[in-house]
């Protein structure tokens, strides 16, 4: 996908927002003690902070690439959520837990720019009429170990292992961008640019999954 930005546009990215999902907010987890639960006094408070830092963070006519898990709860919390959030162009890359819109039940993918499970995305921002700069980026909703174009700098973003903070950002050009590592909100182009600048290219070692122990 090759995305020319508008004047002022900005783009941002996240992923694993689950929204909705009873056991992820610890106020309704059934999950064992010790789990990797949000802090949360009730499933829609959860919810509602979602939308809020969305809402906050991102424009109306912004772009927001969503990496994933969009909700969870059933198929009808898709449409609710999509229709709280105020952005007018979300991408869609397709995570573990969105099988309703995989399907396309009720063609509920309408409600997305686009929907796909792999993403290599070329943006382009112009500074002046003279001058365009040029960001190069593979996304996907799980990390992988090699990417097309990674020995010239190309950046990896993913979501599915809902790293925190202190471990989303990997020894190569290669993050997590889930809101569980980014304070519940979407993380901008400009951030991970910035995260991502000097860092060195060189294949990831990939991260234990969500579901296993970190040690």
């Amino acid at each position: 996908m090759k995305l020319i930005l508008d004047k002022g546009q900005r783009i941002f990215f996240s992923s694993d927002s689950h929204y909705n999902h009873s056991n992820i907010c610890s106020a309704t987890s059934n999950w064992g003690e010790g789990s990797k639960t949000r802090e949360f006094k009730s499933l829609d408070h959860m919810n509602a902070t979602l939308v809020d830092n969305i809402n906050s963070t991102v424009g109306e006519n912004d772009v927001l690439f969503q990496l994933g898990d969009f909700s969870f709860g059933g198929f009808d919390k898709i449409g609710e959520f999509r229709s709280r959030i105020l952005c007018k162009n979300i991408h869609l890359v397709l995570g573990n837990h969105d099988h309703h819109i995989e399907r396309n039940k009720e063609g509920v993918q309408r409600l997305f720019s686009s929907v796909q499970q792999y993403l290599r995305l070329e943006v382009r921002r112009p500074i002046n009429k003279a001058t365009v700069e040029k960001f190069t980026f593979v996304c996907m909703h799980y990390p992988i170990a090699s990417w097309h174009d990674m020995n010239q700098g190309v950046i990896h973003l993913h979501g599915h292992v809902h790293l925190p903070a202190d471990l989303r950002i990997a020894e190569g050009k290669a993050m997590d961008v889930g809101v569980d590592g980014n304070g519940l909100e979407p993380i901008s182009l400009d951030e991970v640019l910035s995260i991502m600048k000097d860092r060195e290219i060189k294949k990831l070692a990939l991260p234990k999954d969500h579901h296993e122990k970190r040690i």
